[in-house]
């Protein structure tokens, strides 16, 4: 592999760096949008078979009854989200082959806690317009889901068939499980890192060629500081690995913003970089940019979806749940690249399951992010620790 030995870029070299990774960005744009792509990929998947008017026979024998008044709701539905809408597609796609009465489905992509911002707004004024909410703000889904009024209280038959941690909060299930990686450009790194101890050994080893060669996650945000505390209050010796990592580091905002830079070669990896939004760059890179599962602790957060209290189409928006965790909707979830947790789902490339996750980096290592509020004095704890390791 192409070691850089000089210092990190500064001045008219970084900019070199920065313009060859905006080119290459641009090319890679240019490939996916005249359909070219890596390896196998090239071949569409074929599109998931989905039973129409037929349910498990766990479903209550009056579940027709909420199909028929789904039926007089006019065929629409609004979700409030953070989800990219390439996540989206398979998941809609097929939500409307379920029900072929559904033909308008507005997916919006707010910033995690955005989602909560809006629908608490809207309430205020009386003009709630969300028939559900999707957002994998743990904490900011602690503090809505404790107000009075928000959330439908539905209990899908699917939630009895699901694993416990499926079921995050009263009203609110796991729409998906998607791990946090190490996102890395493999033309500047001399070896894959396995885990966060292996880069902070790289670190270590040549200082000099990582000073701010290094994205991570902006703990000052709900979803940075739920991935690292978590990781932290689990793995309490990855603190010594992590003051290693931020000292060569400068804070992102989000995963996209961090692959874009791994990939432009603008820094050497990215820690943590969400699978989903990381794995279209993965597929179009040509092999310059992956991503790694940490093997000595990664970081599971549930995406929750719940139903408003208020909603326009409320028998849509159940019907709408029920399928998204049922086996048809969660193997609609990993083709949209998100992590699906269901046990016999089929593989999708670019897309990891739960399974795949405890596979590789075993069940003692997978930390699962719990849908709780943290303390103000621990809130306070981490972040003072944490700021005072930037450099």
């Amino acid at each position: 592999m192409t070691e850089f030995k000089t210092a990190p870029p500064s001045g008219p070299r970084r900019r070199m760096v920065m313009t060859a990774g905006a080119a290459a960005i641009a090319a890679l744009m240019g490939l996916t949008a005249c359909g070219g792509d890596t390896g196998a990929a090239q071949t569409p998947a074929p599109e998931n078979s989905i039973a129409v008017g037929e349910y498990p026979d766990y479903y209550p024998a009056d579940y027709k009854d909420l199909v028929t008044a789904a039926e007089k709701e006019g065929g629409e539905l609004t979700i409030y989200s953070n989800t990219d809408q390439e996540n989206w597609d398979p998941i809609l796609r097929d939500f409307k082959k379920k029900y072929p009465f559904v033909t308008k489905i507005s997916a919006n992509n707010l910033d995690s806690d955005e989602v909560f911002q809006k629908a608490l707004s809207e309430k205020a004024t009386n003009a709630s317009s969300a028939d559900v909410f999707v957002s994998n703000a743990a904490g900011a889904w602690a503090d809505f889901a404790a107000r009075k009024g928000m959330l439908a209280d539905y209990t899908s038959p699917e939630l009895a068939k699901l694993p416990k941690f499926a079921s995050l909060l009263p009203g609110v299930v796991a729409m998906s499980a998607d791990p946090q990686t190490i996102a890395f450009n493999t033309t500047l790194l001399e070896e894959k890192p396995e885990s966060l101890e292996g880069l902070a050994a790289q670190i270590k080893a040549k200082p000099a060629d990582f000073t701010n060669m290094i994205g991570v996650r902006d703990t000052t945000g709900a979803f940075g500081f739920t991935m690292f505390y978590n990781l932290t209050e689990a793995k309490p010796k990855s603190w010594d690995s992590i003051a290693t990592i931020l000292s060569a580091s400068r804070p992102e905002t989000s995963s996209g913003t961090l692959s874009e830079k791994v990939l432009a070669g603008e820094y050497k990896a990215g820690v943590l970089v969400t699978a989903a939004p990381a794995f279209p760059v993965v597929k179009n890179s040509n092999g310059l940019f992956d991503i790694a599962l940490p093997t000595d602790g990664t970081v599971v957060i549930p995406r929750g979806l719940g139903i408003s209290a208020d909603a326009p189409h409320p028998a849509t928006a159940k019907l709408f749940q029920d399928f998204v965790i049922s086996q048809e909707g969660q193997q609609a979830v990993l083709e949209g690249g998100l992590s699906s947790y269901r046990e016999g789902v089929k593989s999708v490339q670019f897309a990891l399951t739960y399974q795949d996750v405890v596979s590789k980096v075993g069940e003692d290592n997978v930390i699962m992010a719990p849908y709780e509020s943290v303390p103000a004095d621990k809130v306070k704890a981490f972040t003072d620790r944490w700021q005072s390791l930037l450099k």
